[in-house]
């Protein structure tokens, strides 16, 4: 029997790094999972998700240089804060809003990643906010000559927002080392993808400000892994930033507030649950002889042991005093 060719060292991947990967998108997928159980059961107030986009968020983050690169991520990025190095602990401090939450110290709604230790911009409510901000990291980073790359994703929908539009267009004209990533999972909110763009992906507007886009399939760690690589290494050696279009599905509704069946039919989401990327690269692993049976049940041990860990100190963990709500909102 022809064994599949190892696609992930034609793009300068080991073996060690893709079980990695596997790994991270595990870990993500589970973290969500609890979430929702504990929104369920009226632990935790605000789920929203990260299912179905594993693949694309941590095949993006294994191309940057995590102690120099900055991620200015949006809502749904689970699995590339995982990457630049929050914890599970970290992720469940969030959910639960207790004081020693890395993001915000309990004040904001979950999906709102930041940490300077991580090189992790804070997020805000507003969708797309982050963009200029990228283009602003990525311009300081230039003018000190420190060079970093700075990443920034957003949705389909955000694509539209006028943040992106000026971020993008002030990025190309002073040729800025910025990749802006959009996740398209083909709903912003309730809103289909064929009522949202006029043009047939979001990739084509990059000609407009006078830079690369490339579409690529968010299902495939591995590609999306060569696409943003090639971005970064582009951005690093002068030549401006690059739009990457990695086109996904969102298992889930919007949020835990969201109720999906009004919007799009059954049988849509369980056809995409086919191609789930989880399942998919798993078999790939599988094929090329780096995940045994063997060791996928240990890893899915590990990774149920950290998240069961991580809720219980979370839960139990205090919450913020009331006294220090008005920190860092004025002078103090």
């Amino acid at each position: 029997m022809a064994i599949t060719a190892k696609r992930h060292e034609a793009v300068g991947l080991t073996d060690e790094q893709v079980l990695e990967m596997y790994r991270y998108m595990l870990l993500a997928r589970k973290i969500d999972e609890r979430q929702w159980l504990l929104n369920r059961a009226g632990k935790v107030p605000f789920v929203i998700s990260c299912q179905g986009q594993e693949a694309a968020q941590v095949g993006a983050a294994f191309a940057f240089d995590k102690k120099n690169d900055f991620a200015c991520p949006y809502y749904r990025d689970l699995g590339l804060v995982l990457v630049f190095g929050q914890t599970a602990r970290d992720c469940m401090l969030s959910a639960f809003a207790k004081a020693d939450d890395p993001n915000s110290g309990g004040r904001q709604m979950p999906g709102h990643f930041g940490g300077k230790k991580y090189n992790i911009l804070t997020g805000s409510s507003p969708v797309t906010t982050q963009v200029p901000h990228a283009v602003g990291m990525a311009l300081a980073g230039k003018l000190t000559g420190k060079n970093p790359v700075i990443f920034t994703s957003f949705g389909e929908g955000s694509s539209n927002q006028g943040d992106f539009h000026e971020g993008a267009n002030f990025a190309g004209v002073h040729k800025l080392p910025v990749i802006f990533f959009c996740e398209n999972n083909k709903y912003a909110i309730s809103v289909p993808l064929k009522k949202q763009l006029a043009c047939d992906s979001v990739a084509d507007r990059a000609i407009g400000y006078g830079f690369p886009g490339v579409s690529v399939d968010g299902n495939d760690p591995i590609e999306v892994y060569r696409v943003v690589k090639e971005a970064v290494d582009r951005a690093r050696a002068g030549y401006g930033p690059t739009l990457i279009e990695a086109v996904a599905y969102r298992l889930v509704p919007h949020s835990s507030d969201d109720d999906d069946r009004v919007y799009r039919s059954r049988e849509e989401v369980e056809e995409a649950k086919q191609k789930d990327p989880l399942l998919s690269f798993a078999a790939y692993l599988t094929e090329v002889g780096i995940l045994t049976e063997e060791k996928q049940r240990a890893i899915a041990e590990e990774v149920q042991k950290e998240v069961d860990e991580a809720t219980e100190y979370a839960e139990n963990a205090p919450y913020p005093a009331p006294e220090s709500a008005l920190r860092f909102v004025y002078e103090e």
